[in-house]
C-alpha cells in the first residue's frame, strides 16, 4: 500500500488506499461513511447484492485497524446506514474485539439511538474539538479551526487522451477543510470539481495519488 503523508497545522497525518485517515499524534484513526446495514437493507427489499458483499466492510475495517494500530477510532458519521438490522449482530462482534476507544460523530443516516452505540461503550457526539480541529460529518466551517469531514463521499474525474476518463475516490483539501472518501462498499460518490487553493489525493486500489494542488 502506497500512502501519502501531509501536514495540517503543524500535525501529521497519513491518508491511506483504503479511504481512512490517522493523525499521528493523536494516534486517531478516522473513517467515514461506512454505511454498515445498507447490504442488508438491500437484501432485504429484494436487491441481488452478494451476502459476501457483506463481510467487505468488516474485512477492511480489520485491515485498517491493523495497519495503524490506532489508540482511538472515530467514525465520522453515517456508521450504520438505517434502522437496525440483521448485521447489527456482526457489529457488535467487531466493536468486541477492538482494542481502543471507539467514537461516532454521529450523521444524517445515524438513526439508531446513541444508547445503544452507548452499550457497547462507543461514545456519540455531535461534533468533536481536538487541538485545533473540528471533526464533524457534514463540511462546516470552521472559523479558527481546521474542518475535517465526511458525507459528500468526494470523487474527482481525471481525464486521459481523446475521451478517457476515470472517476476515482478522493480526500478533498481546501485551505481550512479536509473531505474524507466514503469507505462503504455501495456507497458511491460525488465529483468534485477543485480550484486552484484546493488539494486532491486520489484513491486508487493500492495507492494515494496527489492530482491536483
Amino acid at each position: 500500500m502506497c500512502t501519502q503523508n501531509i501536514q495540517i497545522q503543524d500535525q501529521s497525518f497519513v491518508l491511506h488506499p483504503m479511504g481512512v485517515l490517522f493523525w499521528e499524534q493523536q494516534s486517531l484513526l478516522l473513517i467515514s461513511d461506512v454505511h454498515l446495514g445498507k447490504i442488508s437493507h438491500f437484501r432485504k427489499y429484494g436487491a441481488a447484492v452478494p451476502q459476501v458483499a457483506l463481510l467487505k466492510n468488516y474485512t477492511a475495517l480489520d485491515a485498517a485497524v491493523a495497519f495503524f494500530n490506532p489508540k482511538t477510532i472515530c467514525f465520522m458519521g453515517d456508521l450504520f446506514h438505517s434502522a437496525m438490522n440483521s448485521e447489527w449482530k456482526l457489529f457488535q462482534e467487531w466493536t468486541a474485539q477492538v482494542r481502543g476507544k471507539i467514537i461516532l460523530v454521529s450523521g444524517n443516516h445515524d438513526i439508531i439511538s446513541p444508547l445503544k452505540y452507548e452499550e457497547m461503550g462507543i461514545e456519540v457526539v455531535d461534533q468533536l474539538i481536538l487541538n485545533g480541529f473540528l471533526l464533524t460529518h457534514h463540511p462546516q466551517d470552521g472559523g479558527d479551526l481546521f474542518n475535517i469531514s465526511g458525507h459528500i463521499h468526494p470523487a474527482v474525474r481525471l481525464r486521459g487522451s481523446g475521451r478517457q476518463s476515470v472517476k476515482l475516490p478522493c480526500f478533498f483539501r481546501s485551505p481550512q477543510q479536509l473531505i474524507l472518501p466514503a469507505f462503504g462498499e455501495f456507497t458511491g460518490n460525488h465529483v468534485l470539481k477543485p480550484n486552484k487553493r484546493d488539494t486532491v489525493y486520489a484513491i486508487t486500489e493500492n495507492e494515494v495519488i496527489l492530482v491536483a494542488n
